[in-house]
């Protein structure tokens, strides 16, 4: 089920969501001191190709650097990236089929606004992390 929904996603905007992450990482990349949120972005990009079977892991130990680094980041490409789901997220949910993957936009909001202190595992080997 899950590689049917990855198809379906990937044709219908999982393409188009990860060259909007390839397009911010870029620009990112352009200068040295934003590198990081390049690599955020193009890590989040791969993960808007085959969203299903994966989820997203807040790590405790990110720092005030972190923190600082979500704010930039939310002022200058988040919060574009985050209206780019919900506006298909929307689309989506008006169909039955499109459900699960309008859902899936949704979930793809919190890692667009605040991607720095976050990580990407497999459904399969989650395991929270212990505090």
């Amino acid at each position: 089920m899950r590689l049917l929904l990855n198809i379906i996603w990937f044709v219908l905007c999982g393409l188009w969501m990860a060259i909007g992450y390839t397009i911010a990482g870029i620009i990112c990349c352009l200068l040295i001191v934003t590198i990081p949120f390049g690599i955020a972005s193009f890590r989040i990009a791969v993960y808007a190709l085959w969203p299903f079977g994966r989820s997203i892991e807040h790590r405790p130990s990110a720092g005030l650097g972190s923190l600082l680094g979500n704010v930039i980041w939310l002022i200058f490409a988040g919060w574009w990236l985050a209206l780019a789901h919900i506006v298909t997220g929307i689309a989506q949910c008006v169909t039955i089929i499109g459900l699960p993957l309008g859902i899936a936009n949704f979930k793809l909001i919190p890692i667009s606004l605040t991607p720095l202190g976050t990580r990407i595992v497999d459904s399969d080997v989650y395991l929270p992390s212990r505090s």
